[in-house]
């Protein structure tokens, strides 16, 4: 059943998935692809004649179309409010960050390389290059789980499209209205790449991480935006991207999430901007990495679908169906860590009343936050500190020494995490199934299907503005804090987005 299931089929995005076997199949067809002349893969002149002879698929020039006119293209009303939310929350896990082992590892980085003092690296007094400022920046948004997630491209968007497009923004001096532009540009274009892959099982197949290649696109595209390329610098531009996209899905194994944050923050804002800086400086490549002999797809997915990059541009927006994440925690314990609330409601209950809780995910996510030595990332931990706490907090999330506590061990050892094969098939659907077993014979059960904060069930502005000053205010000061998201919620009255850095940096 599960061989039947990870056969080769179209995905729900409009992509591919690819099966270990139908990888050894394609290998075949790779090769005989490679023999066909330059150009004939996907590719006609550009309607436009300005190709310089080189054949430009009709997806390279609707998406760098698309990229180039961002800037000068009003959003919907409702898109430029969820941008805003998403600024605003990837700079809160920004500033939160600074105080965790990767963010502290980002900002000593940063302190000790220098570089032109041009960009912004937040909750610090560091002032450098923009290409070490996206990487410090990009790293502090992951320095834990706090920042936001997509569920069809399996990524994060923001930890590296926001750096990217701020250090951009920084310099060339771009206004909240542009940046505003830049940053959702980012979520359309990155995630539109590892679905058009195939998303999870692309990842979960051929070991590439989705979690880099979504990111840096997002990154590299919102950094060109900025930048203000033209048509065809946007062509050169993703295919300096297409090569600098790397990332495999060993990040799983880090234990100090030290090299997590710098795979899906650090690494993919850092190669973002440095695409967009090197052709904005005059640098030119080849026009169209899409089609032709040893073209993108051929490298990662011979089967993949390039028209899903241009699917539906300027009509679905990626960024809303992003998730802003309710919990500080990784992803695949929001569902439990809800139904956990949901129970609590229903029949308020103690610590001391709980004998069992048993939590059902589907099988890989199961995997990702089984008995994790970080704490947000260990679901055990984490539904433990939930039944003796009552809530989740960003400190208690990142609490290193009650791993250790004794009480909170024995409220763990209650703790059974059972993976799914059936809620596997939802994928990415992320779905939880909590079960609490009390010591008088009382028997809880609650099924999560919609996560708070995603798209069904989306968090409220001013759940949003709540989590956000958790975040940012222990950190920055609650003037400093409240300062800051007055400006992120009214950008368009930002003439220069480097108005930005006294509210974003330390005093």
């Amino acid at each position: 059943m599960k061989e039947e299931r990870r056969k080769y089929r179209p995905a729900e995005s409009g992509g591919a998935i690819l099966s270990r076997r139908g990888l050894f199949e394609l290998a075949g067809l790779a090769v005989a692809t490679a023999a066909i002349p330059p150009g004939a893969v996907m590719a006609k002149p550009s309607p436009s004649g300005d190709s310089n002879g080189q054949g430009v698929s009709p997806v390279m020039d609707k998406l760098s179309r698309y990229m180039s006119e961002a800037s000068g293209r009003a959003l919907p009303d409702e898109v430029t409010e969820k941008t805003k939310q998403h600024i605003l929350d990837t700079l809160a896990a920004m500033i939160s960050g600074s105080q965790l082992t990767p963010g502290r590892a980002a900002l000593e980085f940063a302190g000790a390389y220098g570089g032109k003092e041009v960009a912004t690296v937040v909750a610090s007094k560091i002032v450098c290059g923009p290409i070490e400022a996206a990487l410090t920046n990009g790293v502090l948004a992951h320095a834990d789980e706090t920042d936001d997630s997509h569920a069809p491209s399996q990524s994060h968007p923001g930890c590296a499209v926001v750096p990217a497009a701020l250090a951009a923004g920084e310099r060339f001096g771009i206004h909240g209205t542009h940046f505003l532009r830049a940053v959702a540009l980012g979520y359309d274009v990155g995630p539109r790449f590892t679905m058009t892959l195939g998303g999870q099982q692309f990842e979960a197949e051929s070991h590439w991480s989705t979690h880099s290649i979504s990111p840096l696109f997002g990154a590299a595209a919102a950094a060109g935006c900025a930048a203000g390329l033209s048509v065809k610098q946007m062509r050169f531009l993703l295919g300096y991207t297409a090569h600098q996209s790397s990332g495999l899905g060993a990040w799983n194994r880090d234990t100090d999430h030290i090299q997590k944050a710098f795979h899906f923050g650090g690494m993919t804002a850092r190669s973002g901007v440095t695409s967009a800086l090197i052709v904005q400086a005059g640098w030119t490549g080849v026009e169209d990495i899409f089609s032709g002999r040893d073209n993108f797809f051929q490298a990662y997915n011979p089967h993949a679908n390039p028209p899903g990059l241009t699917e539906q541009l300027g009509e679905r927006f990626e960024i809303m169906r992003t998730n802003i994440k309710k919990w500080p925690v990784g992803s695949p314990i929001q569902a439990a860590l809800d139904a956990l609330e949901i129970l609590r409601k229903q029949r308020p209950f103690n610590a001391n009343e709980v004998q069992q809780v048993s939590v059902r995910l589907a099988t890989d996510e199961a995997a990702i936050v089984n008995n994790r030595e970080i704490p947000d990332i260990c679901l055990q931990h984490m539904m433990a500190v939930m039944v003796m706490d009552k809530t989740v907090t960003f400190s208690s999330a990142h609490d290193k020494a009650r791993l250790k506590d004794p009480a909170t061990l024995r409220e763990r050892e209650k703790v059974k995490l059972i993976a799914d094969e059936q809620l596997e098939r939802l994928m990415p659907l992320r779905v939880a199934i909590v079960e609490v077993q009390l010591t008088e014979g009382g028997h809880l059960t609650q099924r999560v299907d919609s996560v708070r904060g995603t798209p069904n069930n989306p968090m409220t502005g001013e759940e949003i503005v709540a989590k956000s000053r958790d975040l940012i205010a222990p950190i920055l000061g609650p003037a400093q804090c409240a300062n800051l998201m007055d400006r992120v919620l009214n950008l368009e009255r930002v003439k220069d987005i480097r108005e930005l850095r006294p509210l974003l940096q330390r005093a």
